[in-house]
């Protein structure tokens, strides 16, 4: 099977609704696709109508925005209860934080660019989790970038004067989050340098003591010298690997399927999430 657990729709930072991402993913060939949007499990209705549609496998998922001593960690959250109180008010308080720094960026931003909120929410999706992608597209409507890739790389980089830092929860209270909610927990990207600090060997260690459930090893920010060690750790602590394509759209370059997951991870993810109560279940295809 063609697995990729990890792809955004338009109901955080992708450019297409659940439907339209699933008829691609079959048409591409891809038998299993994970619904991940940043901090909303807005899409998974709508996901799983076209998963049986389409005849797909669909792993219901969610991307949590956290940070570990000021370095952004994003955690992959599979088939945990979207009710689950805990979980969601984490995300709630994540989802306004978003709204709030886009508002200050916009601030700064408007000082020397034709850009207001009214611009970013004509770009953004509805109900979409509104962040820095929708300002980036934002600034490509307004003609002052030609892509999201430009738009990040200098306007809206982390190291520029417009960056606001997002106030989120620690990955180690999110670990335990998603368990108390019958999640499976993947660190995504784990050293994905390109995208800012990454935490270190010892931070990895807090975290599979925590109760972290995977790594996403196989993705095209991932280094390849650092993607088998990354496998080395996983065997040593019995965690699943996965591999990804973190796809947008037309909003990054990734492609789907360009990287993915193995039959064994799967089955090994669904197993561990078995063992959970409350979760939700795997939706065949």
């Amino acid at each position: 099977m063609v697995i990729d657990l990890h792809v955004h729709t338009a109901f955080s930072d992708g450019t297409q609704t659940p439907s339209e991402l699933i008829s691609e993913a079959s048409m591409e060939g891809i038998d299993v696709v994970g619904i991940t949007d940043h901090d909303t499990t807005a899409g998974w209705t709508l996901a799983e109508d076209a998963a049986r549609v389409y005849g797909l496998g669909l792993v219901r998922g969610m991307e949590i925005s956290c940070r570990y001593e000021g370095i952004s960690v994003h955690l992959l959250s599979y088939l945990h209860d979207p009710y689950d109180t805990g979980l969601a008010e984490v995300v709630q308080e994540t989802r306004r934080a978003r709204l709030d720094r886009t508002h200050l960026i916009i601030e700064r931003l408007a000082e020397d660019y034709p850009i207001d909120m009214d611009a970013v929410l004509s770009v953004s999706g509805e109900d979409a989790t509104i962040g820095r992608p929708h300002i980036a597209d934002a600034l490509v409507a307004a003609g002052v970038v030609d892509n999201r890739t430009e738009a990040f790389s200098s306007i809206l980089s982390s190291q520029g004067k417009y960056h606001v830092s997002l106030p989120t929860i620690d990955p180690i209270t999110a670990i335990g989050l998603i368990r108390e909610a019958g999640g499976v927990s993947v660190f995504a990207h784990p050293r994905a340098a390109m995208r800012g600090r990454v935490v270190p060997d010892s931070a990895m260690t807090e975290f599979i003591a925590a109760g972290l459930d995977g790594l996403e090893v196989d993705h095209r920010d991932n280094p390849p010298q650092e993607r088998e060690a990354m496998r080395r750790l996983a065997h040593e602590h019995d965690l699943i690997v996965t591999g990804s394509s973190d796809y947008h759209g037309t909003g990054k370059p990734n492609r789907l399927g360009e990287h993915v997951t193995s039959d064994h991870m799967l089955a090994k993810l669904l197993d561990r999430a078995a063992s959970r109560p409350r979760g939700v279940d795997y939706i065949q295809g």
